[in-house]
């Protein structure tokens, strides 16, 4: 009789870095080494503060019928913020399709956030001088893009790096290993950033897997893997910044793997409550790394009451603003279905949307039913 299939469980072999626990607390020592300020840990608290209800106002927008299907970030506004503001304005920066915060951070408005989520391809439109790229939905392909760019890049002498972020499903696909290989091989100035949020979809972290940690996934390529506390902005931000200042001095590429959760659904066409026990979402909401980043400014005497509802007063202001632009674009041609993946459209694609034009005319501009 064959033995029953388990999975080991073995010591992990890269460090664990962990600067602001989920009691505010923080050695000042770790603190000052960041060589942040007091106008640093604001902005940052900003960022995090506006890239949550940007979420719940996107959620809100989609279950009431005015926004497409939408992925959530409640839960990783530290791991996203935190590595985002390490970047500099000459580095590349590679999104999945679930880092709202880090390219609002980037130049991105909340408008053109809702105008891709809304179906507008115009929403994934890189504004003039921003090194950002496409929101990337197939899981790791945006990968091998990042490391293409950041090669590219050392070939022709540039000091720029690439910033590249997937999810702990990504370390899954080929397209990971491949590019971690290449990067490996070739020393290429590329940080990988796996958001490790415990699921891919239904998928739980501990069938992805045997390895101890995802970081470690490094070592076989030749490179640095660390794991850090991503619900710990500090923390996210210093493994972060060494990374991209060592790739920037050409020591080669580094894997860090932000340890996080996601508090809410995959997407708006998941639900979460089927494969997650509830008590398991409430423990890692003790860990939020908005109330963990406001208790440490509380307790430096570097925020108040008064200056939280000044600022959500603020970026609700903002939110609403960008969602009423939205919702004043007008209609979309249905050309626009068939334009953005070819310079001139083929013969193929003129058939199919005349065939559409003639269906909509037809029935009075509806679309058919499933």
């Amino acid at each position: 009789m064959a033995a029953k299939a388990t999975i080991a469980q073995r010591e992990p072999l890269v460090p664990f870095i962990q600067i602001l626990g989920p009691d505010g607390m923080a050695n000042p020592t770790d603190v000052v080494e960041l060589g942040l300020k007091p106008h640093d840990f604001k902005t940052l608290y900003r960022w995090m503060v506006a890239a949550r209800l940007f979420d719940e106002r996107a959620l809100a927008l989609q279950r009431q019928g005015r926004l497409g299907t939408y992925a959530p970030l409640l839960g990783q506004e530290a791991a996203q913020v935190g590595s985002a503001y390490a970047l500099k304005p000459e580095d590349w920066l590679f999104p999945s399709y679930r880092e709202h915060a880090a390219l609002a951070m980037r130049g991105q408005s909340w408008l053109q956030l809702l105008m891709y989520w809304g179906g507008s391809e115009e929403g994934n439109r890189i504004p003039e001088g921003v090194k950002n790229f496409m929101v990337c939905v197939p899981i790791a392909t945006q990968i091998l893009h990042a490391v293409g760019a950041a090669w590219a890049a050392k070939l022709k002498g540039e000091t720029s790096c690439a910033l590249v972020y997937f999810g702990d499903g990504a370390t899954s696909e080929g397209d990971f290993h491949e590019g971690l290989n290449f990067a490996g091989v070739f020393k290429v100035p590329v940080v990988f950033f796996c958001q490790n949020n415990q699921y891919a979809i239904s998928v739980p972290r501990t069938r992805q897997t045997a390895s101890a940690t995802l970081a470690q996934k490094a070592i076989a390529y030749g490179f640095e893997g660390v794991q850090v506390d991503g619900n710990d902005v500090f923390a996210v931000y210093k493994v972060t910044k060494e990374a991209l200042e060592k790739a920037r001095a050409g020591g080669g590429p580094t894997l860090i793997e932000a340890v996080t959760y996601r508090l809410s659904h995959h997407t708006t066409a998941d639900d979460w409550t089927r494969y997650r026990p509830a008590e398991e979402v409430e423990m890692w909401k003790q860990k939020d790394p908005i109330k963990r980043l406001k208790l440490y400014l509380e307790k430096q005497g570097l925020w108040s009451d008064t200056e939280e509802a000044k600022l959500i007063e603020e970026l609700k202001a903002e939110i609403a603003q960008a969602v009423s632009q939205y919702e004043a674009l007008p209609k979309r041609p249905v050309e626009d279905i068939f334009q953005y993946m070819y310079a001139e459209m083929p013969w193929h694609l003129q058939e199919q949307l005349q065939e559409l034009k003639e269906y909509l005319a037809e029935h009075g501009g509806d679309l058919p039913k499933e």
